[in-house]
């Protein structure tokens, strides 16, 4: 592994007792096509994942449905024994069907089996986050979370999860998880033209709470927005780098886990993300979704 060069951006946040980087690594790209099957190129999974490890990335994303087991696997081959400052986050709560679809799975024994099999994959004793993942691929639903995250919660009381927190959530399903148990982290979609989540951002970060944006498959790819295409042209960056480099000075709850199967872009991500956002640009950028 490389020995870290520079300070990643956006410094350091704290899920609970873990101290992650705000610019961590989504593994999602790291399988097949579809997030199904094993990369097409196996080793250069594994390099990015080392890579990361090097470049001094403590927050790895991850879930048991991507592959499916498959990621977790890569990165049990590429990073174990885990270095101590090393986190990773996973999810539970749905399973991949024939088609590629992600139906959700969220009784008591779907959870504890996707909870058991993240362990056995990761090689680990205890996951250090868990997030449910709630609502369906067209964005979150309403209605409780009671049960399944009661089951969580009980598989932390047994010591299988450090941290709890939900993905894909209302406003609504984190405040009732909240009264359930206490969560670390809100995993949603947002991005500079989704501004869905503002005011949960703003709630969370005074809270104390990590806010960790996903974005669909083809990352920023609905932001071809003439204001946005305008700045990265006048900052020298590409679109990719300057929405990046928003979220971080957004809030400093949001934590950054950029997915890529390129050591090079991964690179290009860590650097982009860093780049200086001047007051003026940063007020251009600030309309788009509003």
């Amino acid at each position: 592994m490389n020995t870290p060069s520079a300070p990643l951006p956006g410094g350091t946040w704290t899920l609970g007792d873990l101290t992650v980087t705000r610019f961590g690594y989504g593994a999602m790209q790291l399988a097949g096509p579809g997030v199904m099957g094993p990369p097409a190129d196996r080793d250069g999974a594994l390099a990015v994942l080392r890579e990361a490890a090097g470049l001094g990335i403590t927050h790895i994303d991850t879930a048991g449905v991507y592959g499916p087991r498959i990621t977790n696997r890569l990165i049990r081959e590429a990073l174990h024994p885990y270095p101590g400052t090393l986190h990773i986050v996973t999810k539970a709560g749905a399973v991949r069907d024939r088609q590629g679809g992600w139906p959700p799975a969220r009784r008591p024994e779907d959870l504890r089996r996707a909870v058991h099999e993240n362990l056995e994959d990761l090689g680990l004793d205890a996951l250090d986050v868990v997030n449910l993942r709630l609502g369906d691929a067209q964005g979150p639903r309403p209605g409780s979370l009671a049960e399944p995250f009661e089951t969580l919660a009980e598989l932390q009381r047994q010591g299988l999860i450090r941290h709890l927190g939900v993905s894909n959530a209302t406003a609504e399903q984190v405040a009732e998880a909240q009264t359930i148990a206490p969560i670390v982290c809100v995993q949603n979609m947002y991005n500079l033209a989704h501004r869905h989540d503002d005011e949960l951002i703003d709630d969370l970060a005074g809270q104390g709470i990590a806010y960790v944006p996903f974005f669909p498959l083809g990352g920023f790819s609905p932001l071809q927005s003439s204001v946005l295409s305008a700045v990265a042209a006048r900052l020298e960056a590409s679109p990719m780098s300057v929405a990046l480099a928003w979220l971080l000075r957004r809030s400093p709850n949001i934590l950054l886990i950029p997915g890529t199967s390129s050591v090079a872009h991964l690179r290009e991500n860590v650097t982009g993300a860093g780049i200086p956002l001047p007051d003026e640009e940063l007020a251009e950028l600030d309309k788009i979704g509003r």
